[in-house]
């Protein structure tokens, strides 16, 4: 008496949803991925060997353009209702200043912004800006008792 054996059934996993899962996913990050948005005039840094991170919220930034323009942005972070959730949105607003306003302008997004005293202070300045406008800001900074700023920098790497 011989028993016959049953054929063993192959096991079939079907990956078709996994995949439709898998460009879902992709799809929402990259529609909901907030990129960084694009600056008004294009900066040429100088370089540095610095290596320090700056915090990507609470800087209040201070861009200098080539041709001696100013402008004052900050990211402004608000709760916003949306669809009757609190959700935190990010804002950059951006203000054009000169030399001789520069101080009035920090002062007033010191004043009117929720922890605007609380906001570092950054310099990005283009690597061709006279030394005269620099002197000028380091002036209107010097005058309303700001001492402490970081200057923005491209970072210098050693050929060796």
């Amino acid at each position: 008496m011989l028993k016959r054996m049953k054929r063993r059934v192959g096991i079939r996993i079907d990956m078709t949803p996994m995949v439709d899962v898998a460009f879902l996913l992709l799809i929402f990050y990259m529609t909901t991925t907030q990129f960084k948005p694009p600056e008004k005039k294009e900066i040429k840094l100088p370089s540095s060997h610095s290596e320090i991170k700056l915090p990507e919220s609470d800087l209040l930034n201070i861009t200098i353009t080539a041709d001696d323009s100013i402008f004052v942005d900050y990211t402004s972070k608000r709760e916003q209702v949306i669809d009757g959730k609190k959700q935190n949105t990010m804002d950059r607003i951006y203000h054009e200043a000169t030399t001789q306003n520069i101080a009035q302008v920090i002062n007033t997004i010191r004043v009117t912004v929720p922890g605007g005293y609380s906001m570092k202070l950054v310099i990005k300045a283009d690597k061709n800006v006279k030394y005269g406008t620099m002197a000028d800001l380091m002036d209107a900074l010097q005058a309303m008792k700001i001492n402490r700023f970081h200057l923005i920098t491209e970072l210098k790497l050693d050929q060796g």
